[in-house]
């Protein structure tokens, strides 16, 4: 059948206890207690990577990749359910029952149907109160890695079900799940799940923190390319940079089974690099090592450690890999500091420390016109300068291509510039075609590189292949788990899949830990709007304003809330004031154009679409998969953008 999808799923089903009764009791306090049920299970479905098909009243229908992830998030949740209980007066407990089966399952738009939904929902009402009740095919996928004990309940024949079906009752309790949980963490921690923490400079200069970041950067770079790896990007590590925090638990959050420390001293020509591996379970030093060598030495030094790292975790090299990890970008010791020296300003973020940054990166391609990374961290910097919307796109675009293939000329192997190259080519030049080429090339050059990763998940969105994009950018977030970005990408997805609950839940979690990232307001305000939550929508604009100082910008948003809330005349004021200056500051065509569709003003609508088209603004990739374009989508002006955009996919 058409729109059909058939796959293998761990399916959970969930119920609240007795609250039918309590539904004619009291009606306002049994509402009030759904929404703290599902307040607290949510994040935590998110967090073990479930998917909500849907609720059925007080019930939740959720699809999980694993039966493993389905289990630990069912404890997950009794667990958290039983501190809430803890805390809170008898006539306010949730109990919650839990059933999970695994089989297959037909996707049909935006639900499951088939016989792994029907047997989860009738394993469902065999467990008791606070309890897991998990069929026999799921037991066969988690018994040799949960960490508490099961009880065979024997084989029960379910209703309407043919045969009868084997069940085991999981036995949680809080003193298992303390006490075994840790213990089972520690035993399946993957050794080759890596995370190089932030080199500490101990150089007489405190100005040289930047060589010691980048020495972190590039031994992450250097280790990302050997296949057999995973390992933690940048922006995660750095969040323990000068944080007092112990292995233990750092391992608990990045989920690594190896962390590699160290620190570097530089004094004039002269480089000390003490570096030493840990194992995340017992703490144990695997390997350490200290040089002291001159700064030409420095990329030497940096292949050594990698490959003394990699044998110690006993890793067998590709031959390619070990090209790869001696390679020496530069001979031009002068050209890799200014480099370096761009790397720090870029990672600080923001409009100053990126132009910064590619004043660096151009003194260094000056030094040395062959450093291909040189040239790719320029790219990144003018493509950086059109995501955050610190430049126009038209304008940075072909010198983000430009400089792009000159990286790839002088070296065909640099993960990064494929992944910027891919990027272009998709927002700028709409060939998804060959950004996919040069995307998927970028990850098999370096698997661990969670940027490109994010890419192709806007990729595969816009080719409406909504499965694989959330695959994908599940994969961002597994490398770079502290990522802003990646996190509001997700949340901007659940907004794609009309979860607005859980994407505001998602995208308030970025502001709270982020909120200095202003991409995650914009999409705060679309789903609050999307959630009918104005006042909400109304003070991110506010933080927003706060943030950017963009009086224009905060217009454009207010104008869309207003228009969503009804209020025409005030809508069509603020637009007025947007459209007459539109080019005093960087906005999105597209989110006028969503505005004027919210007035039901369909002609000034695509005529910010086709604005949004010449103005290559990156929102436009939305356009068949944006829930908030829906009143458009019958007139023929849609289909015809569509197909011009390259995402006629008939």
């Amino acid at each position: 059948m058409s729109g059909e999808q058939r796959r293998l799923a761990a399916v959970m089903f969930t119920d609240i206890v007795g609250y039918s009764s309590l539904t004619q009791k009291n009606e306002r306090l049994a509402l009030e207690l759904l929404e703290e049920h599902r307040g607290i299970v949510r994040p935590i479905v998110a967090r073990h990577n479930g998917h909500e098909i849907k609720t059925i009243g007080d019930a939740f229908l959720i699809e999980f990749p694993s039966a493993l992830e389905a289990t630990e998030c069912a404890v997950e949740v009794q667990r958290s359910l039983h501190d809430h209980n803890q805390q809170s007066s008898e006539a306010r407990r949730v109990h919650i029952r839990i059933g999970i089966h695994l089989g297959d399952v037909i996707r049909q738009q935006n639900d499951v149907l088939g016989d792994a939904v029907n047997i989860a929902s009738r394993i469902e009402p065999l467990a008791e109160p606070d309890g897991v009740c998990i069929s026999e095919q799921v037991y066969d996928q988690v018994r040799n890695k949960i960490a508490y004990p099961t009880e065979n309940l024997g084989p029960r024949q379910l209703k309407n079900i043919e045969y009868p079906i084997d069940l085991h009752r999981i036995i949680w309790t809080k003193d298992n799940v303390a006490s075994g949980q840790e213990t089972n963490r520690k035993s399946r921690l993957d050794s080759k799940r890596i995370a190089v923490l932030p080199f500490a400079n101990i150089s007489p200069d405190p100005a040289d923190e930047y060589f010691a970041d980048g020495m972190t950067e590039e031994l992450i770079d250097r280790l990302a390319q050997v296949k057999s790896l995973k390992v933690i990007a940048r922006t995660s590590v750095m969040s323990y940079k000068k944080k007092e925090k112990k292995v233990s638990e750092i391992s608990r959050e990045l989920e690594v089974g190896t962390l590699v420390e160290g620190s570097v001293r530089k004094a004039g020509n002269r480089v000390r690099v003490t570096v030493q591996l840990i194992s995340a379970g017992t703490e144990e030093h695997l390997w350490s090592s200290h040089y002291d060598k001159d700064l030409d030495d420095i990329f030497a030094v940096q292949s050594e450690i990698a490959e003394s790292v990699v044998e110690a975790l006993k890793v067998k090299l590709l031959e390619s890999e070990k090209r790869n990890l001696r390679k020496s970008p530069t001979s031009n010791p002068e050209a890799y500091t200014l480099y370096l020296r761009g790397r720090h300003h870029y990672n600080k973020g923001g409009r100053e420390s990126t132009e910064e940054a590619i004043k660096y990166f151009e003194r260094s391609v000056q030094q040395d016109p062959t450093f291909a990374l040189g040239y790719a961290g320029l790219a990144t910097c003018h493509q950086a300068m059109i995501v955050t919307g610190y430049t126009r796109p038209a304008i940075a675009y072909p010198k983000a291509m430009a400089l792009a293939r000159k990286a790839l000329e002088l070296d065909p192997d640099l993960g990064e510039a494929h992944a910027v190259l891919g990027s272009v080519l998709c927002f700028y030049e709409r060939d998804f075609r060959r950004a996919e080429k040069e995307i998927t090339e970028a990850i098999a050059l370096n698997p661990s590189y969670s940027t490109a990763h994010l890419w192709y998940c806007i990729v595969l969105h816009a080719e409406g292949r909504p499965n694989e994009a959330h695959a994908e950018v599940l994969k961002a977030l597994e490398l770079d788990p502290l990522s802003p970005r990646i996190n509001a990408v997700i949340g901007h997805s659940l907004g794609l899949q009309r979860m607005h609950d859980r994407a505001i839940e998602q995208l308030e979690s970025v502001v709270r830990t982020n909120p200095r990232f202003r991409f995650t307001y914009g999409e705060l305000v679309l789903e609050c709007v999307g959630n009918s939550t104005y006042e909400k929508a109304l003070k991110a604009i506010e933080d927003l304003s706060r943030l950017t100082n963009q009086p224009l910008e905060k217009k454009l948003y207010t104008a869309y809330v207003y228009a969503a809330m009804g209020k025409e005349s005030e809508s069509r004021s603020l637009l007025d004031e947007v459209e007459g200056r539109f080019e005093e500051e960087i906005l999105s065509p597209y989110v006028v154009a969503l505005t004027y569709f919210k007035l039901k003003d369909n002609d000034a609508g695509f005529k910010w679409l086709e604005r949004a088209y010449s103005d290559y603004d990156f929102n436009l990739l939305r356009l068949g998969i944006d829930v908030y374009l829906e009143p458009a989508r019958s007139d023929p002006r849609y289909a015809q953008l569509f197909g011009r955009i390259g995402l006629d996919r008939k």
